[in-house]
């Protein structure tokens, strides 16, 4: 991610194992630097033939820590504890079949594994391996009670092709997705709880990004969205165990930040509306996050028009495009949740009741109603604010934050709903 500010000032661990990937531990240690984290390293003795020592000390600026340090008679306390102590957020990456062995079986032998079970922090885990060992049922037995742990957030490894050469299950995690992982279990600290899988066994359909219009061979109707709000609350959905089906038109964030989610990419607004109308029924929750195109030419030229007859051609061609929201809740199931949006102008009072009237227009149960003339949030920025209206004239002011933290903000306000109703995820 470009925006890490969430992090600015936090203390965090690296931790490096026997994978291969652990190549990719200096960038994450450097990304972690330049968005002003503090951060110190670990190292088994295995990732030490993998990479560098002394370049992930001159990364984070400090010493990185090796099993040979951890009997040093000129420690004042047992450095497993002090590091333990010291961090508010372990990171393992690359986490090897080895050390989940050791983490899981409770089996302190080495600086690193003392420092995970002296550990009280949350910690992020992302596993990587050869597919044959990811498979094999001692590692799954490992990886699913490691699932159980609370303090855990568990990043399975995605398909890939593998130092190995084979392709399969087993390469890392993208760095995006450890430093959303990251970026969450701060944002769940800041109230003194972990963050834990309370979205598990639900299955969310998220939209997101614009939809695009065809004119003629050269020109095109859409919007100014990136996208990167739905995917953000598709993310951070996945993150809290849940299932995630995202329907998406053209957007411009980074790929490896779909990493992990099942993907729709489509162009038009009636292609959006086709595949959610496919989806919708395996759905318990809906996030009509995309901003859809409001026109659309009815035939549009395969031929540029000149621009003598182009705004002519316009005028007898346009129509509006279906309203996805208000034919998707009117087709919903019982128990399924729609939370919309609403990208506004104005003062909060106006964005509040211009909301609350598309809330009821078009049958959500949640509506973000969020103001895009205001500096710094809206279109293509990491950050956002708004107003979430729901039921008996609800309205949550969501301060101006991250987008990731907006995402988490929403999907508690979805638990919240799910309650009151008695939906039985």
């Amino acid at each position: 991610m470009n925006n890490l500010n969430s992090l600015s000032g936090k203390k965090i661990l690296v931790a490096i194992t026997g994978s291969i990937a652990a190549v990719k531990a200096p960038i994450l240690v450097s990304r972690l630097i330049k968005a002003g984290v503090e951060v110190k390293c670990v190292m088994t003795k295995s990732a030490s033939k993998l990479v560098s020592p002394l370049s992930l000390s001159t990364l984070s600026r400090n010493q990185c820590y090796q099993d040979k340090d951890q009997w040093d008679d000129s420690q004042t306390k047992p450095l497993h504890i002090a590091l333990a102590e010291w961090a508010e957020l372990i990171i393992v990456a690359p986490m090897s079949a080895t050390s989940l062995s050791k983490f899981t079986c409770g089996n302190a032998d080495g600086l690193l594994a003392s420092i995970l079970l002296a550990s009280k922090s949350q910690i992020v885990i992302a596993a990587a391996m050869n597919t044959s060992m990811w498979e094999n049922q001692s590692v799954k037995k490992n990886w699913n009670y490691l699932k159980t742990i609370e303090q855990v957030i568990s990043l399975e490894p995605s398909k890939g092709l593998l130092a190995c050469d084979r392709v399969g299950d087993g390469k890392m995690v993208s760095l995006d997705i450890i430093e959303l992982a990251s970026e969450s279990a701060f944002i769940f600290n800041s109230e003194n709880k972990f963050l834990t899988k309370d979205l598990k066994n639900i299955r969310f359909l998220v939209s997101a990004g614009p939809t695009v219009e065809d004119l003629d061979a050269a020109r095109q109707l859409t919007n100014r969205s990136s996208g990167k709000m739905g995917v953000l609350i598709a993310q951070a959905a996945k993150l809290r165990g849940a299932d995630v089906d995202l329907v998406h038109g053209p957007i411009s964030v980074q790929e490896d930040l779909l990493e992990g989610l099942n993907t729709y990419p489509v162009r038009s607004s009636s292609e959006m509306g086709a595949k959610i109308n496919d989806l919708q029924p395996y759905a318990q929750v809906i996030v009509m996050a995309a901003a859809v195109s409001d026109f659309k030419k009815i035939s549009p030229s395969e031929q540029k028009i000149s621009k003598e007859f182009f705004l002519q051609s316009i005028v007898d061609d346009l129509e509006m495009t279906s309203d996805l929201i208000k034919t998707q809740t009117a087709k919903r199931l019982e128990n399924q949740i729609f939370l919309g949006f609403a990208a506004e102008t104005g003062s909060d009072q106006e964005i509040i009741e211009k909301g609350e009237n598309k809330r009821i227009l078009k049958g959500c149960d949640l509506l973000m109603a969020n103001p895009i003339d205001r500096d710094g949030q809206g279109f293509d920025k990491n950050f956002n604010s708004g107003f979430l209206l729901g039921p008996k004239k609800m309205v949550k002011n969501l301060s101006f934050s991250t987008k990731l933290s907006i995402s988490h903000q929403l999907l508690d306000e979805i638990r919240n709903l799910k309650s009151k109703i008695s939906i039985n995820f």
